[in-house]
């Protein structure tokens, strides 16, 4: 069971949210913050495993808390809430750690199942979200000259992972289709983190894309 933190200075809406989250079988302890210095408070002392940042909070925005909770636990998952969709925000979200970006009006038992895959290894944003981190990542590193042949020393069943991440795949489906432990999954798509160069599973979708893999 998941343990959730809920970083939103609007009450109404940390009720609405854990009302719709307390049915869910798979979250456990919930946990909330009216602002982000509750919020990184709450982080180490009651340590979830996800954490629901609103990007709208007053003194520090959800994106520096974003930063500092992934510099407490880089392996915690962030969900972004913003009330609409800005280029500099989803870029600076992306690069700040976040594993989901959603609109603050998407329905609390869809963005409870966005819990649940984002704790399994992978990422979700909406379409439009997704096209801005593609586009902006490559004109923003478009002075940098890859090869595309370049080799990553990537194996074969590394290349099937790959595939599959930027597919929205979690580990678990992955899991499954190749018939190996989840376990096994793991390493793989940490051995492909580590000869892509990047931090994340979100930087592997970005970099695959970019260089057009």
């Amino acid at each position: 069971m998941y343990r959730v933190l809920i970083v939103e200075d609007h009450a109404l809406i940390r009720f609405g949210l854990m009302t719709a989250f307390e049915t869910k079988s798979y979250i456990g302890e919930i946990y909330e913050a009216a602002n982000a210095e509750d919020g990184i408070e709450k982080v180490k002392s009651e340590k979830p495993d996800a954490v629901i940042v609103d990007l709208g909070l007053p003194n520090m925005k959800g994106i520096e808390a974003a930063k500092i909770i992934k510099q407490i636990n880089k392996d915690i998952k962030i969900i972004i809430l913003t009330s609409h969709i800005s280029k500099e925000e989803v870029i600076s979200s992306v690069e700040a750690g976040a594993s989901a970006y959603c609109s603050k009006d998407i329905n609390p038992d869809k963005l409870a199942d966005i819990i649940s895959t984002v704790m399994e290894g992978a990422l979700w944003f909406d379409s439009k979200v997704a096209d801005i981190i593609i586009n902006a990542v490559s004109s923003k590193n478009h002075k940098k000259k890859y090869n595309i042949d370049e080799s990553y020393n990537l194996t074969e069943r590394e290349k099937e992972v790959l595939n599959y991440i930027c597919e929205g795949l979690t580990n678990n489906e992955i899991s499954k289709i190749l018939d190996v432990s989840i376990n096994t999954v793991k390493v793989h798509v940490s051995s492909i983190i580590q000869k892509l160069g990047v931090e994340d599973r979100t930087q592997v979708v970005v970099k695959t894309y970019n260089l057009n893999l």
